[in-house]
C-alpha cells in the first residue's frame, strides 16, 4: 500500500495477476495509480515479463516528474519500456530488489546520489571524481554501472547564458548536484565558489574540484557572473521559501537547479531585481535526455519531451494558481 506499493501496481499485469485495480475518479486508497496514468503514462495494459523497467529513485519521489519524461520519450520511439518511481528510505534493501523488478537502468536523487557510490561495481572516472551518480545501468549480470548526467545539464543550461571561461560563479551547497555542478563549471574554466551550510562538506569539495569556499557573508559585498542554488531550499511543497535574501542577490544570472515549481521563490527574487534567470527545468530535460540515451543507445526525442514536462509545469502552476 502507499507511494512504495506503486511499483507493483503498475507491473502486477505484467506478472501474472489476473486484475490490477486503477480508479476512474477519486482514490480509495493511498497510492493508487488513476485509470488515466495506468493506460497512457505507464501503458500497465500492455507491460509484459519481456518489458524492460527503469525507475527513479528518491525519498521523496512523488514529486518527480522524470517517470512523465521517460515514459513519454519510449511512447515515442516506440521501446517496450517503462519507468517507474520508487519511494527509497533504505537504498539496500531496494537494491536487494533491483532483480525482482528486472530493473535495467537507476535515475538516482535524493538523498542517495552520493550513498550509492558503494554499491557499484564499476564507475565512470568522472562520476568517481564528482563523488555523486546520478545514473546506474543494471548490467546483464547483474552489476551496476555509475555515471553522472548532472553533469551535462549543468554545463548545457547555463553555457547558453553565460561564457563559462574565466567567469565568477558560486554554487550553494555541498550535496550531489551541487558536486556535479562544481566540477563541470570548473572544467569549463569558470573560477568556482562553494558557499554552504555544512562547511566542512564545502572544504572537502573545494579541495578535490579546484575551486574555494565563500563564506555566507561575502555574498552581500561581493559581486559574481552567475549563482547557482544546489540545495532543495524552496522545492515543492516548501516553494514560498527562498534559500538567499534580495540583499545576496548580485550577480549577473542566477539558476536554480529546482525545477519544482519551475518559478522558484528565489528566480522570482532575482527577476524583480532585474537579474536574468535560468530555471531548474532545463538541467532537469538535458539531464535526462543524456540518461534516455546511455539506456536506449537511441536518440531522446527532445521536442516530445521538452513538450509534455513543460505542459505539466504549467498545469501545475495554474492549479496552485486556483487553489
Amino acid at each position: 500500500m502507499g507511494e512504495v506499493g506503486l511499483p507493483a501496481r503498475v507491473l502486477a499485469l505484467a506478472h501474472g495477476s489476473a486484475l490490477a485495480y486503477a480508479p476512474v475518479a477519486a482514490a480509495t486508497a493511498p497510492g493508487q495509480v488513476s485509470l488515466q496514468q495506468m493506460k497512457h503514462l505507464y501503458r500497465g495494459h500492455q507491460l509484459t515479463s519481456q518489458t524492460l523497467v527503469y525507475c527513479v529513485i528518491g525519498s521523496p519521489i512523488s514529486h518527480s516528474l522524470s517517470p512523465l519524461l521517460h515514459n513519454t520519450g519510449f511512447i515515442a520511439r516506440k521501446l517496450d519500456s517503462v519507468f517507474l518511481p520508487f519511494l527509497v528510505e533504505n537504498l539496500r534493501e531496494f537494491l536487494k530488489a533491483v532483480p525482482d523488478f528486472g530493473i535495467r537502468g537507476i535515475s538516482v536523487t535524493l538523498p542517495h546520489k552520493q550513498s550509492i557510490l558503494r554499491h557499484l561495481k564499476d564507475c565512470d572516472t568522472l562520476a568517481t571524481q564528482i563523488g555523486a551518480v546520478n545514473t546506474v545501468v543494471v548490467r546483464r549480470d547483474g552489476s551496476l554501472f555509475g555515471t553522472n548526467t548532472d553533469y551535462l545539464g549543468v554545463l548545457r543550461a547555463l553555457e547558453k547564458k553565460l561564457p563559462l571561461a574565466k567567469s565568477r560563479v558560486v554554487i550553494l551547497g555541498a550535496g550531489g548536484a551541487a558536486r556535479a555542478a562544481v566540477f563541470a563549471l570548473v572544467r569549463a574554466g569558470a573560477h568556482v565558489s562553494i558557499c554552504a551550510r555544512r562547511e566542512s562538506a564545502a572544504r572537502e569539495l573545494a579541495r578535490a574540484s579546484g575551486a574555494e569556499v565563500l563564506s555566507r557573508r561575502a555574498l552581500k559585498s561581493q559581486r559574481f557572473d552567475a549563482i547557482i542554488n544546489a540545495t532543495p531550499v524552496g522545492m515543492h511543497p516548501h516553494s514560498p521559501i527562498s534559500p538567499l535574501a534580495p540583499s545576496e542577490l548580485h550577480c549577473r544570472i542566477l539558476m536554480d537547479l529546482i525545477y519544482r515549481p519551475q518559478q522558484t521563490q528565489l528566480l522570482k527574487l532575482a527577476a524583480r531585481k532585474g537579474i536574468a534567470t535560468v530555471s531548474g527545468v532545463e538541467m532537469f530535460l538535458a539531464q535526462g535526455m543524456a540518461q534516455f540515451e546511455i539506456w536506449t543507445k537511441r536518440a531522446a526525442p527532445q521536442s516530445a519531451m521538452r513538450r509534455v514536462v513543460l505542459a505539466a509545469l504549467r498545469d501545475e502552476e495554474r492549479r496552485r494558481s486556483r487553489a
